[in-house]
């Protein structure tokens, strides 16, 4: 017994050791040919009071000069700043990039973030915050800003009030009607296993009959079963995702912008402190292609071409309504949910070519 207690011993104080290794909780700067820090560049992770609550960022970028833009994250209230790390997108060769953690969420986690303020108007709230901090602290009149799933349903509402604020909205997986969206991909991925004959997978999505009975589209919408098809048919996070576990659970431990203390919130958030508010059944509920109609900026909309997370058709159809300046839709043929980490390239070259320059040149036909 005693030479395997020291071995589980041995195996304890590797595991805590290499977890701190691993969460130094800071950015790596970047750096020139010969390792000195670049001139003119930012990489800095700061906390800042926005709504009343502590509230944290990442900020980088080759060149302060450049255009600011803020990412607003998924989720809702879930950061993807470990994708960032994981895959990045070198964006930032082009902008100043915010990745805003917003309230109740990673770095932005902490006790002083009430459940009745996690409502989309708050959020919207804040990201007009965020905006101006960002305005302010870089001198710009305006700035771009970049949503992505759960993030675009209160960014775009953000944008309709203070469009003075913003060159360009970009929305990537943007939700119009989620409830729909949620029926859509159930019935998708329910005669996807019914066609292969995966009976279990049938039985399991059974226990949600969303088909019969709306009620269970919440339900279903914060399980671990949804998350789960979704990945397993290529219609989840990404197209070439397959294990929650692998994907998504270990980036999280191995990405070192987080301290330990910080990867733990992450997690405490998503399966308690989230489930626990009103937010996610805000967005079931919502229309947002009712509620916003026009915005006085241009619009950019980039669906992954196997997203049914958030339904790539319904996003397209909502394009086709909204009233604005200038409007593009990007099909990314070889994404799901997350097309600025699947084809990080094609992103950086549409932001570059069309957004910047209020233009649509290659956006689909």
């Amino acid at each position: 017994m005693l030479p395997l207690l020291i071995v589980i011993l041995l195996c304890l104080i590797t595991f805590i050791t290499t977890l701190f290794l691993i969460s130094p909780g800071k950015l790596k700067p970047y750096t020139d040919k010969e390792g000195q820090v670049l001139t003119g560049s930012i990489t800095e992770k700061i906390f800042i009071k926005i709504g009343g609550v502590k509230q944290g960022m990442f900020i980088k970028g080759k060149d302060i000069k450049n255009p600011v833009l803020l990412f607003v994250h998924g989720g809702p209230s879930f950061p993807e700043y470990f994708l960032v790390d994981k895959y990045p997108t070198g964006i930032e060769d082009n902008f100043t990039v915010c990745y805003w953690e917003q309230r109740g969420g990673g770095i932005s986690y902490t006790p002083d973030v009430t459940l009745e303020s996690m409502t989309l108007k708050q959020l919207a709230s804040d990201a007009i915050e965020v905006t101006n901090y960002l305005r302010h602290r870089f001198n710009k009149e305006k700035i771009y800003i970049m949503a992505h799933s759960g993030g675009t349903a209160f960014a775009i509402q953000a944008i309709e009030s203070y469009p003075q604020l913003f060159h360009a909205y970009i929305g990537i997986a943007q939700i119009t009607r989620q409830a729909e969206s949620e029926v859509l991909c159930y019935k998708y991925m329910r005669d996807q296993y019914i066609t292969h004959g995966n009976s279990k997978m049938v039985a399991e999505l059974n226990k949600y009959p969303v088909l019969e009975n709306e009620s269970f589209i919440l339900p279903f919408f914060n399980s671990v079963l949804r998350d789960k098809a979704q990945h397993d048919l290529g219609i989840g996070t990404m197209h070439n995702m397959r294990s929650i576990i692998k994907d998504v659970f270990l980036p999280v431990w191995t990405c070192k912008a987080y301290t330990i203390r910080e990867k733990l919130n992450i997690w405490i958030s998503k399966f308690s402190f989230l489930k626990s508010t009103g937010l996610r059944s805000e967005i079931i509920q919502s229309d947002i292609t009712t509620q916003v109609t026009r915005l006085e900026i241009p619009v950019y909309f980039f669906s992954g071409k196997y997203d049914l997370t958030v339904n790539k058709d319904l996003s397209k159809e909502y394009l086709k309504t909204i009233e604005a300046p200038v409007k593009g839709f990007y099909t990314f043929n070889e994404s799901a949910h997350s097309p600025m980490f699947e084809e990080p390239q094609k992103l950086k070259e549409i932001l570059t070519n069309d957004v910047l320059n209020r233009s649509t040149i290659l956006a689909d036909d």
